[in-house]
Order: C-alpha cells, then sequence, then structure tokens
C-alpha cells in the first residue's frame, strides 16, 4: 500500500499498520504491536541481491519530513552502489574504535573535514567529495587511526581505484584524500600526512588537454546519444549547447530555471558567484522532454529526486557504443576525450560562430579581469543569448551535413532520449 507519509497518516496508524511513502521509493513507515511507530528504509543490496531494512528513527524523536529526507539520501547512496546498512555499520564501527581510542580514524578527519570545511565550500563539490570519501576511501581505511595510515596503504587503494575506475578517478580520490589530510594536519600537532608529490596516477602535462571535437565527431557522438537511453544521453548533449561544466548541468533543478534563464547560485559555481545561462531554444527542448522535477527537484535524474551519478560507467558505455557504431560504418578508432572537452568544444564553436571572445568568456562563467569590482549577474543577457543561439544554430549547421545519418537537432521532445 503506497500513499503520502504525513503526521496526519502516521497519527492514524494502528498496531500492525505498515505503508510505503508514494514519492520517495523505499521510504516505509509501520507501527509496531506496541503502538510505537517508526520510520524505515527498505532496498535490495546489489551486490547479494538481498532485501535490507534500515531503521530511519521513531515517529515523535523525528518528523515525517526528517525521515523523508533521510530516506532520499539514501536512496541516493544505494543509486551510487553503496550499501546504506554497511556504512551505517562500518560508521559504528569506526566511532566505537575511535571512543576507545581517542585518537581520530580516517572516518574520523574525513567526516571532520566534510563538516568544518568542505560544506562551508561549494555544496555541489562537497556532495561529489563526500561520495568519493564514501565509496572508495571510508570501506578501505575508515576505521584506520588516521596517524597509522601509511603510503602504500594509500597507493594500494589508488591502484584498485585505477584498476576498477581509471586513473581520473584515482587522482580525483587522492586529491580530496590529500586536501583533507593537509586540513587535518594543521589541526593536529602529531600528524604529518603521508601524501607526497608523485602519487598522481596521470602526469600533469598529460592532465593539461585542448582536445576539441571536430564536426564528425560531434555528428557521431549526437548520433550515438539519440540511440541511447536514460538521462546522461540528455545531459551531454546540454553541455555541448550551454558550455557549462558537468557538475553543474547535472544538478540543474526546477527552481534554478527562471523563464529561458539558468540561475547557477554562487556556491555552485566556480567562481563562488552566480552565473546567469540563457537557455537556447534547442536546450530547452531537451529539459522539456524529461519527466517534470517534483517539488523543484533535478531535471537530469532517474528518479526527480536525486541528480543522477555513475558518470565512469556511462562514459565508458557511451564509448563503446561509438566504438561500434565507427566499425559498422568503417571508421577507426576515435582519438580518446573526455566529458569536458565539451565545454571546450562548445567554446571553439562560438568562436567559429563569429561569437566575441568576452562574451563567449561570460557564457563559460569565467571572471572578466578588471571588471570584477562591478559585477552584475544580469549583466550581458542579451548578448549571451545570443551567443548560445549562435552556438545552437551552428551544431544544427554540423548535425545537418548530408553524409551522415544523424538526428537532427531540432528534434521532437519524445525523442530527446530522456526515457
Amino acid at each position: 500500500m503506497r500513499k503520502s507519509i504525513t503526521k496526519r497518516s502516521i497519527d492514524a496508524m494502528q498496531p500492525g499498520d505498515m505503508f510505503a511513502d508514494d514519492d520517495v521509493r523505499g521510504f516505509y513507515a509501520r507501527c509496531l504491536p506496541s503502538g510505537e511507530k517508526t520510520y524505515g528504509f527498505r532496498y535490495r543490496d546489489r551486490s547479494t541481491g538481498q532485501r535490507r531494512w534500515l531503521s530511519l528513527g521513531l515517529h515523535g524523536q523525528i518528523t515525517p519530513q526528517e525521515a523523508r529526507n533521510i530516506a532520499t539520501k539514501h536512496a541516493g547512496s544505494v543509486a551510487d552502489g553503496l550499501d546504506p546498512l554497511a556504512v551505517k555499520v562500518a560508521s559504528r564501527a569506526a566511532a566505537k574504535a575511535a571512543k576507545s581510542n581517542p585518537e581520530k580514524t580516517v572516518a574520523d578527519v574525513l567526516d571532520e573535514h566534510m563538516e568544518r570545511y568542505a560544506r562551508k565550500q561549494a555544496a555541489r563539490s562537497a556532495d561529489e567529495k563526500e561520495r568519493i570519501f564514501n565509496k572508495y576511501i571510508k570501506p578501505v581505511m575508515g576505521d584506520r587511526p588516521v596517524r597509522e595510515v601509511r603510503r602504500s596503504e594509500i597507493n594500494a587503494m589508488l591502484d584498485k581505484i585505477e584498476d576498477n575506475n581509471g586513473p581520473v578517478m584515482a587522482d580525483r580520490t587522492l586529491a580530496h584524500l590529500r586536501k583533507a589530510l593537509a586540513w587535518h594536519a594543521t589541526r593536529d600537532d602529531l600528524f604529518n600526512s603521508p601524501i607526497v608529490r608523485g602519487m598522481a596516477r596521470v602526469k600533469p602535462k598529460e592532465r593539461a588537454r585542448d582536445r576539441i571535437l571536430n564536426d564528425d565527431e560531434i555528428r557521431m557522438l549526437w548520433n550515438v546519444l539519440s540511440e541511447m537511453k536514460g538521462p546522461y544521453p540528455v545531459l551531454l548533449k546540454l553541455l555541448l549547447l550551454t558550455a557549462q561544466r558537468i557538475g553543474n548541468a547535472a544538478a540543474i533543478r526546477q527552481d534554478e530555471i527562471e523563464g529561458d534563464l539558468w540561475i547557477i547560485g554562487g556556491l555552485q559555481h566556480k567562481s563562488k558567484r552566480e552565473s546567469v545561462v540563457p537557455l537556447s531554444k534547442a536546450a530547452q527542448v531537451l529539459l522539456a522532454a524529461l519527466p517534470s522535477p517534483k517539488n523543484g527537484g533535478f531535471y537530469i535524474s532517474t528518479n526527480r529526486i536525486v541528480p543522477i551519478s555513475g558518470f565512469s560507467k556511462a562514459k565508458h558505455a557511451l564509448d563503446d557504443a561509438i566504438a561500434k557504431e565507427r566499425k559498422r560504418t568503417g571508421l577507426g578508432a576515435m582519438k580518446p576525450w573526455v566529458v569536458h572537452d565539451l565545454r571546450r568544444t562548445a567554446r571553439s564553436l562560438m568562436a567559429r560562430a563569429g561569437v566575441r571572445s568576452e562574451i563567449a568568456e561570460r557564457v563559460l562563467g569565467h571572471l572578466i579581469q578588471g571588471v570584477e569590482g562591478t559585477y552584475d549577474r544580469y549583466e550581458y543577457i542579451k548578448e549571451k543569448r545570443e551567443a548560445l543561439e549562435k552556438l545552437a544554430e551552428l551544431i544544427e549547421v554540423i548535425l545537418a551535413d548530408k553524409t551522415a545519418n544523424v538526428i537532427p537537432l531540432r528534434m521532437r521532445a519524445n525523442n530527446a532520449s530522456a526515457t
């Protein structure tokens, strides 16, 4: 039985009653034989296939909305491939170890870093940092006393991440761990971070990129994305049409849209200032084809409650699809590329479409040297709108190349790869 979990519906429950919330999948309320009413989250462990129940608290000690917020967070963890119950057990074990030993564990340091530092910076990047901590670091060394962690342990962890998720994710994990340990070193007289230079998997010169997709690659990419299902293909098309960062585009919310304007808050933007991005007609078509978000929530989402994750897995699937299509059409392998190259490609296309450099830089959200003191988030809206329409028009011209079998940019909404 499903219905909205509210104070009224909880108060009306009788011993033995149990029902699921009609909004958040897996969120339940039940009334025990004793008459106590409790909240829980039910899910299936992907690794074992077993159904699990995670208690969220008693009615009266937490409100229905507080329980719903906790259930929503656990739903996001399950979508990321995590086991919330296992994480809870690991956290309790770490807490027990910390209680018996006053020295902080790695999990203690990561949690304190999130609370006292990272959460006060950029909210969306903090979510990604916490996800990496929970998925890659805590299960491996979360219960280890931080002063006892050795460089060899960190390298072993990074080797595993590199083998399973690629060198970029290994370096990203290293960067976040380095930041947290360096922050802790400023607060602990006896701690020295075991991380040193040279532990990264990708050399700085190799990391610096200037990759821009050519017209044939854009056509191939768009065509393959149009054949794929789910929100990820829409996300990549949106990146090419808006020239924005994937972190902002993946978390675009309904309550950030004002008419044809996308308002990216200062906490979410790398410049720490609000950025306003006019959405071209083509970009609006993409968003309109997606399921309508709930309560001002996320567009690029599988459940309209939390943004999508699993970018590495989706990118691997896309690369495989492109490779198969290029082989089918007699083309050679596509030169390696990363998602951020779409932002660079969009910047190049704007220049090719005649957009002035300073306007293209404003579209990208870059600070223009010398004008920081006179910033107005709505300045140059007309010019940015024209620039993004020119970008969309040029992409349409590229896609309309008669030598390629492509799905045009001005597609019907129900063909926007949103389902």
